[in-house]
């Protein structure tokens, strides 16, 4: 379905599940699992798969590490609007720049499952050459968003590697 990522080379991902009870080891992780086999289906080669409690400046730390070592990041959780829910935040701070219409793509779409996508505040945006995606933290949800955005994820990253000619 998308074989022009497996035409253009391999491109090189990070999922990262934001959680406070899977960091500390009280719950299992299904998401971070479920988006990386998604993201291997795509033609994205993991790179690592990391778990950090529901901090700011954790999240912050860990995404502009990875953004120096990976083409795309995806986080999952932390997205809603409990109070530890800071994924948003710590990814605006770091970001250069937002990409606004995936993740109302990645809501719309949502919105179609269920209504409580309308309480998701997930971002995207860019940092250097790196595009950050935050994803739901329910394994459908992640999965669902996943694929809304899916079909846009190798132009945007060729994009930021400078391939900007048009065909």
């Amino acid at each position: 379905m998308y074989s022009s990522m497996a035409e253009r080379g391999v491109y090189t991902a990070a999922v990262v599940t934001v959680s406070d009870s899977c960091s500390r080891g009280e719950r299992e992780d299904r998401s971070g699992p479920a988006v990386a086999s998604a993201l291997e289906k795509i033609g994205f080669a993991v790179a690592t798969r990391q778990v950090v409690p529901d901090d700011r400046i954790q999240i912050q730390n860990l995404l502009i590490q990875l953004a120096r070592e990976v083409r795309l990041i995806a986080t999952t959780g932390g997205t809603g609007i409990a109070l530890r829910d800071v994924t948003p935040e710590a990814t605006v701070a770091v970001c250069e720049r937002l990409v606004d219409g995936m993740a109302e793509l990645m809501r719309s779409e949502g919105m179609r499952k269920t209504q409580f996508a309308a309480l998701s505040r997930g971002v995207c945006g860019v940092r250097a050459k790196a595009l950050i995606i935050n994803l739901p933290g329910s394994p459908a949800g992640a999965a669902q968003s996943l694929e809304a955005v899916a079909p846009l994820l190798s132009h945007a990253i060729d994009l930021l590697s400078g391939k900007t000619e048009h065909n």
